[in-house]
């Protein structure tokens, strides 16, 4: 049997799954599970890679427990953070998380180099304050002297492939998201690089998803108690999450939903145009070098912010259930920045409901059904611009994702698009990983052959449209 390992980890947890495959379907096993947040480090929101890559780690200690040894293994995280790292390869400062407001700002300072049209047309990418291209420039100007220490950039899960190799290798799902990777060639764009004034030789080769890293370290195979090969996944979770979209068709509408929701479908070609733009929708690298034409959506951040508040013990299952029965119909923009990183999501929500004329929530379950409610607002009408741009309509939408879970919400999908909506898988960020890793092998054939695998082996729920 062989066995491979999916380490996903995402804002607020990591697990290590390992998956194999066994009368023609995939199999799942979680064999670890650890937390994950942003620290308060010098005021500014961070995040702690040495506790991540002891996680890391300790996960795979595991698998050597049960006698699982993967034949393969890699890593998908978020998207837009980095390390910069220094001769030595020991890195610079803080690792800045994307929720940062050291971001506030930079976005001017980028378009007095560049303007704003330009570099839409050149990356084909969503302009969101947390950017790489604005978290390089808070370096530039803020702590210029670490920058000009920096030998190497590495996304977040590059750094840790690193660590676990000794090899450094830029993978091309993530480094799209930095905004800083030409939508036409797929490679850094050296031009723009040189104008925002960011030191070029700092930037690796970009590579694709399933290629090899390399072996672990002998200090890795030591602490662990096996070698493996590593292979480059989609190694941001949506990529990898999008790649798990059981569906052959072309013309087909995704959620990844999780903390963020991504909305939206894959091209073969980036749409970079002003209309596109308007709308702001992002041309994110997937597998195979399709795009991911997609809007990043406020999601179920807002769910897991109000459950901290007000019932941090209770289940999302539970929530969901209680918000079904509520008949608040109060709607908020659920991609208001306000609703990034406030200091209280419930009081944000009541109030600008109370801004808007609307009735104001209360109580966990009121405010849950407001976020819901408004997430199936967003989404019919992030289907209604895909439509109006591609000039395609969508028969169905698939959602993949912790969110799949959430069958409420899936209902409200439905009755506000119009769509019938698929749910499932639930763990495809993990699946889209494995799935990059058993083609690398051979195990499975192509994309095309290994959505067809997750189709028949994952449940998946049918919600019909109006």
């Amino acid at each position: 049997m062989k066995y491979y390992l999916a380490i996903d980890i995402g804002a607020s947890s990591g697990r290590h799954m390992l998956s194999w495959i066994e009368d023609g379907k995939m199999r799942l096993q979680e064999v670890y599970r650890f937390y994950n947040g942003m620290d308060q480090v010098d005021g500014h929101l961070c995040w702690d890679v040495g506790r991540l890559f002891a996680e890391i780690v300790a996960g795979m200690k595991e698998c050597k427990k049960i006698g699982k040894i993967p034949t393969s293994m890699g890593i998908d995280t978020w998207a837009v953070d980095y390390v910069l790292l220094d001769d030595k390869d020991q890195v610079l400062g803080n690792t800045y998380a994307y929720r940062d407001s050291r971001t506030d700002g930079m976005d001017a300072l980028v378009y007095e180099k560049i303007p704003q049209e330009d570099l839409y047309a050149r990356t084909g990418i969503q302009k969101q304050i947390f950017n790489s291209i604005y978290q390089l420039m808070a370096h530039k100007t803020q702590e210029a002297e670490l920058l000009g220490k920096a030998k190497t950039f590495l996304m977040i899960p590059d750094y840790f492939h690193f660590l676990l190799t000794g090899v450094k290798k830029q993978e091309y799902t993530n480094a799209s998201t930095t905004q800083l990777v030409n939508a036409k060639t797929n490679d850094w764009d050296y031009d723009l690089i040189a104008k925002l004034g960011y030191p070029r030789d700092i930037f690796l080769p970009i590579e694709t998803p399933g290629t090899e890293v390399g072996h672990l370290s002998r200090t890795i195979q030591d602490q662990v108690g096996f070698d493996c090969s590593v292979v480059l996944p989609a190694t941001h979770d949506t990529g990898a999450a999008v790649m798990a979209v059981p569906s052959l068709s072309d013309d087909t509408l995704y959620i990844s939903s999780g903390t963020w929701s991504l909305m939206g479908t894959e091209l073969k070609t980036a749409n970079c145009s002003p209309d596109s733009m308007a709308c702001n929708f992002t041309n994110e690298g997937g597998y195979d070098h399709r795009y991911r034409y997609l809007k990043n959506i406020m999601g179920l951040w807002m769910i897991q912010s109000v459950r901290k508040e007000l019932s941090p013990d209770e289940g999302f299952g539970s929530i969901c259930e209680h918000a079904a029965t509520e008949t608040i119909t109060s709607i908020v923009d659920a991609n208001d920045d306000r609703f990034l990183a406030p200091q209280n999501m419930t009081a944000e929500v009541q109030a600008a409901c109370r801004e808007s004329g609307q009735k104001v929530p209360e109580g966990i379950y009121q405010v849950a059904a407001v976020i819901y409610n408004s997430l199936a607002k967003c989404y019919a009408d992030t289907v209604r611009e895909i439509e109006k741009i591609e000039h395609v309509t969508y028969p169905c939408i698939n959602i993949v994702g912790g969110g799949a879970n959430a069958a409420y919400l899936n209902e409200l999908t439905a009755k506000a698009t119009g769509k019938t909506v698929y749910a499932g898988p639930t763990e495809a960020t993990a699946i889209g990983n494995i799935m990059a890793q058993m083609i690398a092998a051979g195990e499975l054939q192509d994309l095309a052959e290994a959505r067809k695998c997750v189709f028949h082996s994952f449940e998946i729920k049918e919600e019909k449209g109006c």
